[in-house]
């Protein structure tokens, strides 16, 4: 550098310049400042603008875990989850609640947009990042939602519960919540019962056949409407395994509209009630007393028009006109016949007894939660005991008493139910025996009698040896029974030769009607029920014809023990019973 340079830079400044640069030094730091306090500004009114690497993540939300799918025995889906998009919002993403609620409610449809206005408002304060606005979304609704471009958007995929058969097998089933979570049937049980451990499987194979299903709630879906109950209740149970092959009460629901149905549909009567069964009862009186080896089937009772017990008085709908056998008690049956067999048989001791090995004073140990408490009396003096015996005063679930039934016609040794399918080759661990074979024998072919000449001919089916037992049992009401109102049912067995199945049904308070004959008797009513459902599921169920050698041994057996001589003095033939009973 030169001298001359040198001391051109120590030259004073020009003093206009120096004012312009301070000037200009002055403005770019006012810009600064006031570009900064917009910008915060604007980050403090619209926190949806903020990006997203500056946007705190929302908080997780756990998946909703799949449900297993529930099949019949032979495959069948009855119920399976299929993945549908659900729709929710991070509250601290959404500027405007009341835009947002209404743009989302034109989009969706069924949503108030001023109560998810208010949800939004009150999920933001709160400072929660996950609120739901919707589940199971239309894929067009869902595509709406997201050209719409809503700030705080959050779609996800969740699980819908569906039921292909709808109505099939309701309340076996059972339905779940929005959130997939079980609230009756098996579905419950899944959740929360006996079924918790097989909740993480794939797929569950239940007992229910549902050919069964479908023919068992036509049959009793007719018998329902014909003689306008108020419900019905009916079952199918595989005597030597103890499954489920059919489970129908009615009314019922769609299990995929299970949480609007009514508690009268939504009801069990098969699991989920405790009844007085009437006459239907017998058979486990009747096993009782033979049972002991106090009464034998050929023994004569005198059957006297009416049996008093301290204040009470017992009397038969049809008065018997000569000695009864205890075969022609059943078949006829004679309430007070039955109360005599058990007071001949040691009174309340072997009753109680019987029905103790049976379970009946304990609730059904079946998969489902569903389950009534039966209703027994804590003591029992004489009374109780002949009530009792001819099915009042004591009151059980149909599918206890069904177990009852079959335990006694089987082998003689306990069954219990089960939902879940057995398979083929597992051995099945016989229960403790309750009867004695021979009891066994006698019952079957007591059973037989009623339906081939007795109160149950409408139960009969070509082909097979159907066995059975009618009942109508007056309903219980404020200080006695109501007027009028019966259950009108009938068990059934087949084939009687191998028993193999067994068939309930009940209708509750039945109307008469002329096709009836203007009764609502179980002769009339139920057991018509019974024999067209063992007409339809024999041959699907692949059971063969009865062997004929075993009802020739029945009818020879029936022909050593009528009372021919009392009938030609005007006793009552087994051919003209009234079925009221």
């Amino acid at each position: 550098m030169s001298w001359s340079a040198l001391d051109a830079s120590l030259e004073p400044p020009d003093p206009a310049l120096s004012r312009g640069r301070r000037r200009l030094v002055l403005v770019g730091v006012l810009f600064v400042a006031l570009f900064a306090g917009l910008g915060l500004r604007l980050l403090h009114l619209a926190p949806e603008e903020r990006t997203a690497e500056a946007a705190p993540e929302p908080a997780p939300v756990e998946p909703l875990r799949r449900r297993p799918d529930l099949l019949d025995r032979r495959g069948e889906l009855l119920a399976t989850d299929v993945p549908v998009p659900s729709l929710a919002v991070d509250p601290l993403q959404v500027g405007d609640p009341r835009r947002t609620a209404e743009r989302l409610a034109r989009i969706v449809g069924g949503i108030d947009p001023s109560v998810l206005e208010r949800r939004l408002v009150k999920a933001k304060a709160a400072g929660r990042r996950f609120e739901w606005v919707a589940h199971r979304v239309s894929p067009a609704a869902e595509r709406a939602v997201l050209e719409a471009g809503l700030p705080g958007i959050v779609l996800r995929t969740s699980e819908h519960r569906v039921y292909p058969k709808g109505h099939a097998a309701a309340h076996l089933l059972g339905f779940v919540d929005i959130d997939n979570r079980g609230l009756a049937g098996v579905e419950h049980a899944l959740d929360h019962g006996r079924l918790s451990a097989l909740r993480d499987a794939r797929e569950i194979a239940l007992s229910l056949d549902l050919r069964v299903q479908e023919a068992l709630r036509d049959e009793l879906g007719r018998a329902f409407r014909e003689f306008r109950a108020i419900g019905a209740c009916g079952l199918v149970l595989d005597v030597r395994t103890g499954e489920l092959l059919g489970l129908v009460s009615l009314p019922d629901f769609d299990s995929n509209l299970g949480g609007g149905a009514r508690p009268e549909q939504r009801k069990n009567r098969c699991t989920g009630g405790s009844y007085e069964l009437g006459s239907l009862f017998k058979v486990l009186s009747h096993a009782a007393a033979l049972d002991s080896g106090r009464v034998r089937v050929g023994q004569r009772f005198e059957i006297p028009p009416a049996l008093r017990i301290g204040r009470h008085t017992i009397r038969d709908v049809h008065p018997a006109r000569r000695p009864f056998t205890a075969a022609e008690i059943f078949s006829h049956s004679s309430n007070i016949g039955t109360a005599q067999m058990v007071f001949a048989a040691g009174g309340a001791e072997p009753l109680r007894a019987m029905l103790g090995r049976l379970g009946l004073f304990e609730r059904a140990p079946l998969e489902i939660l569903e389950i009534a408490r039966p209703q027994v009396q804590k003591s029992w003096p004489d009374v109780v005991t002949a009530t009792v015996s001819f099915g009042h005063g004591i009151a059980v679930s149909p599918l206890r008493f069904a177990e009852a039934v079959a335990s006694l016609v089987g082998d003689g040794t306990l069954v219990r139910a089960t939902l879940l399918k057995r398979p083929h080759d597992a051995a099945i661990e016989p229960g403790p025996r309750v009867a004695s074979r021979r009891t066994v024998e006698d019952l079957r072919w007591m059973m037989w009698l009623t339906v081939a000449d007795g109160t149950a001919k409408k139960a009969a089916v070509p082909g097979y040896l159907v066995g059975g037992k009618t009942g109508t049992a007056d309903k219980p009401g404020r200080g006695g029974y109501r007027r009028g109102a019966v259950l009108a049912s009938f068990v059934g067995v087949f084939p009687l030769d191998a028993p193999r199945y067994l068939v309930l049904a009940i209708v509750d308070e039945p109307k008469a009607t002329a096709a009836s004959g203007g009764t609502r008797y179980g002769g009339q009513v139920a057991a018509p029920v019974v024999g067209s459902v063992i007409a339809r599921i024999g041959p699907l169920l692949g059971v063969p014809p009865s062997d004929p050698a075993v009802e020739a041994r029945y009818k020879e057996r029936w022909s050593a023990m009528r009372p021919t001589a009392a009938v030609a003095t005007g006793g009552p033939r087994l051919a003209a019973l009234d079925p009221r009973r």
